[in-house]
């Protein structure tokens, strides 16, 4: 029977608050980015505090699905760097617990995480981005708020552009006042001037209600006059008080949902295939009537197919038998027997036929291209039901066992990485979904392009984080590549206060005599010249010079132990011997033969590798010379 360990609730009620405060923030860094893209459809608009409110509700419904990775690999990086951080991993590690069966809670948690994302985006979103794209095109249709600035043209009711000098805002009286009436048209644009005047909006808010004081009015009536007049007639008119109705629809109408509803945008799993298999039906459909349509057109005036009804009244099309013609066709000679006229004729006609065959296939090409565009919208929205849960399981396995790693909890170190690989996700999530969506990929190559670059990097890091690997400690890199290239190092030798084995001389001696021939014969053995085949066949034997080192390595640690202080420092300038790949690249035998075959490409290679061999030489001469200057020292007699 299975039992919730009391270490399981620990792990759960150390990431739980954590991912709940981060899905927060980051649900409310996409609003806030949301906000931002839409300002412009919302300031101004007079809309209340509800409708927007509704607005924020559905967009942020609609924002999850962005959201809910971040807040993922934030928490659980937060989370494991804590449990880092505090030595708690290293405790559960001791006690025989691997980092896997630390992380089994949270990742039958983040199983049934996904699991509710899958249904989210089936059975919610389709709703919410509904209402959410319904109610902002709503929005972007309302008329603006009524406020007139003073000192310029106001050009906001459609059809009209309005100027006022002065307003009193204590009494909403506008003074000196213009209207350019253009809803007729400019060329029967009519102009008012006003002294004064005061607007309103009628009780429904359809209309704007003007009364004007002491004014006057200029109206072209060029429809009056004969349309060759060069004067055109105009009509003025000076009044007192002068009351204007301008249709103005103040109100906030929300469109019809319906509308959007049959968009891909709002479709759940079963209504996006069910739109894909119709679409592909009638796109194949349309497809094999132009494709019947161009096999069935007729050529040099000769129809290709016979109609023909059968004894039960069907009609069929049968095929044609080819022309044999006796000889070729000379198309020159219709030019040669036609006027220059009657060529031009015939030229001109050949190209109209073409340009309008042309054009019409473009047209073809055009609704063809567009249906099948429509079926990639409908597929991308059908792979992102699967996308997200999977990117919830991905970014998981990248936060926690990364977590481990760095060992840093709080929001400093842990939100720079989540940025950094959220934006690299979203980088590559965007470029699939671009590629998918013109075409250019196909659409599960395209939606899965995230998951297929970020899972490998999630098996890296859980990998590294099981196995205790420094996948981020600095100096492990660092001595990869002074390894790889050969950069020396410096022998520290210290005097020992307490020696439990005194240095005998003669077997020191003995040991330093040894190690001299030792040197002697690998430089014998290996020509300090090597031509470019030799140094691919053959090189420096590693093998030997594994050997030799080990040799010098417990000859100083032997010599450590003497009492004379020269003899310790002296052990210091004995180099350190390195084993490069360089100096013998010929243990693998193919890349040594490619390399021959291949004779300029492994030219930088074989300099290269010249030059380690004659650091190693020099390195060998200095083993000599300080082995002779310590038997020196040590056999005084």
């Amino acid at each position: 029977m299975f039992r919730i360990k009391r270490m399981d609730i620990f792990i759960l009620q150390s990431f739980v608050p954590l991912f709940m405060m981060t899905f927060c923030i980051c649900l409310f860094i996409v609003l806030m980015q949301f906000l931002w893209r839409y300002i412009d459809d919302l300031v101004g608009k007079g809309l209340g505090v509800d409708v927007i409110a509704e607005l924020f509700f559905y967009a942020a419904l609609t924002m999850i699905p962005m959201a809910l990775p971040l807040a993922i690999l934030l928490a659980s990086l937060m989370t494991f760097g804590n449990l880092g951080e505090q030595f708690e991993l290293t405790a559960m590690k001791a006690s025989g617990i691997s980092l896997l069966r630390t992380m089994a809670p949270l990742i039958v948690l983040m199983v049934m995480i996904a699991t509710g994302a899958f249904f989210f985006q089936n059975n919610v979103l389709p709703v919410a981005q509904t209402k959410m794209w319904t109610l902002l095109y709503s929005m972007r249709q309302k008329s603006p708020e009524l406020e007139i600035p003073e000192g310029v043209f106001y050009d906001q009711i459609p059809g009209y552009n309005l100027f006022v000098q002065e307003k009193n805002r204590d009494t909403g009286v506008l003074y000196e006042m213009m209207i350019y009436d253009v809803s007729k048209g400019f060329e029967n644009s009519s102009i008012i001037l006003a002294d004064s005047g005061k607007m309103s909006i009628t009780p429904d808010k359809t209309h704007l209600f003007l009364r004007l004081w002491n004014g006057e009015s200029f109206e072209n009536i060029r429809d009056a006059g004969a349309s060759n007049m060069r004067n055109v007639p105009y009509r003025r008119e000076s009044f007192s008080q002068k009351d204007i109705m301008l249709k103005f629809d103040a109100n906030f109408n929300r469109m019809d949902e319906q509308g959007m509803r049959s968009q891909y945008v709002g479709k759940n799993m079963t209504e996006l295939q069910a739109s894909i298999d119709s679409m592909s039906h009638r796109v194949d459909s349309i497809g094999d009537i132009y494709g019947t349509a161009l096999r069935e057109y007729p050529y040099m005036g000769l129809r290709r197919y016979d109609s023909k009804t059968d004894n039960e009244g069907r009609h069929y099309k049968l095929r044609r038998p080819d022309v044999a013609l006796a000889r070729p066709v000379d198309v020159d000679s219709v030019f040669r027997g036609s006027s220059s006229g009657v060529r031009i004729n015939y030229l001109s006609q050949a190209l109209s036929k073409a340009e309008r065959t042309l054009e019409e296939y473009k047209y073809k090409s055009q609704t063809m291209a567009e249906e099948q565009k429509l079926i990639r919208r409908h597929a991308i929205e059908l792979q992102k039901k699967f996308t997200l849960s999977f990117a919830c399981v991905i970014f998981f396995f990248i936060g926690a066992p990364l977590g481990a790693i760095i060992r840093k909890g709080g929001l400093g170190t842990p939100l720079v990485i989540s940025v950094f690989l959220f934006i690299f996700y979203y980088i590559i999530d965007n470029m699939g979904y671009k590629f998918a969506r013109d075409g250019k990929w196909e659409v599960w190559e395209g939606m899965w392009l995230s998951a297929a670059v970020l899972l490998p990097l999630g098996i890296f890091f859980t990998y590294k984080a099981v196995n205790d690997s420094a996948v981020f400690n600095k100096d492990a890199y660092l001595n990869f590549f002074r390894r790889f290239f050969g950069v020396s190092e410096v022998r520290h030798v210290e005097m020992k206060e307490l020696v439990m084995a005194e240095v005998d001389p003669k077997v020191a001696v003995e040991r330093l005599a040894a190690l001299k021939a030792e040197t002697a014969a690998y430089l014998s053995h290996n020509p300090e010249k090597q031509s470019y085949a030799d140094y691919w066949t053959r090189g420096y034997d590693r093998d030997s010079l594994h050997r030799l080192r080990d040799n010098i390595e417990a000859t100083v640690e032997y010599l450590s132990n003497s009492r004379e202080k020269l003899v310790v420092l002296k052990l210091m300038d004995m180099p350190i011997l390195r084993s490069l790949w360089f100096q013998q690249p010929s243990r693998r035998t193919w890349l040594s033969r490619l390399m021959i075959v291949l004779f300029p490409a492994g030219v930088p290679v074989w300099l290269y590798g010249r030059k380690t061999q004659t650091d190693l030489r020099a390195e060998l001469a200095t083993v000599n010379k300080v082995a002779d200057e310590l038997i020196k020292l040590i056999d005084k007699d």
